[in-house]
């Protein structure tokens, strides 16, 4: 039988099991043998992360062709206008090609966990959330995009990866699934 694990995974969190420059990785929050993450999440983002023991089953997550969505709660610098919305949207291009159209909305700020560091604080300049849904998963992908609408990422947090939901689970947190 499959096994699949849903994991918070940290901020400063690498997301696989060995790291030769000794930061954090999942082999401190998981001890089960023979599962992998099927996709990866920055060191610097948090939230969902998917593993499992089935080659098959981490390849349709982690294949773009699959367009799983995969949705993010992303606190940007500043107040992005509804045009720049629009431009998430409908794509943007970055240095390796444009992107797939995106689903985004404002957020309300989410009931999250603390973050350590916290994020910077700027007096003057406001932050806004977001929930941007992407359906491919390409190198820090919707920081980059973000950073093309003139909004830079602050903080993101994946919270479902097609049918599965990160839920209450906190930082460093796993639960198997059936």
């Amino acid at each position: 039988m499959t096994r699949i694990i849903l994991f918070n995974k940290p901020y400063l969190v690498l997301c696989q099991f060995t790291d030769s420059a000794g930061r954090h990785s999942l082999a401190e929050y998981i001890a089960v043998p023979g599962v992998y993450a099927a996709g990866r999440l920055d060191y610097d983002s948090e939230g969902l992360v998917i593993l499992t023991d089935s080659g098959k089953l981490q390849y349709a997550i982690s294949d773009p062709d699959n367009k799983l969505p995969k949705t993010y709660w992303v606190q940007v610098e500043g107040f992005p206008t509804e045009e720049a919305l629009v431009k998430l949207e409908k794509g943007v291009t970055l240095n390796d090609g444009p992107t797939r159209p995106a689903r985004v909305r404002y957020l309300p700020e989410p009931d999250l966990w603390p973050r350590t560091p916290p994020i910077r604080y700027r007096k003057n300049i406001p932050t806004t959330w977001l929930e941007i849904t992407i359906t491919e998963g390409r190198k820090r992908q919707v920081r980059r995009m973000t950073a093309a609408i003139g909004y830079p990422t602050l903080r993101l947090v994946r919270v479902y990866v097609g049918e599965w939901e990160l839920g209450i689970l906190g930082p460093g947190e796993w639960r198997e699934v059936k």
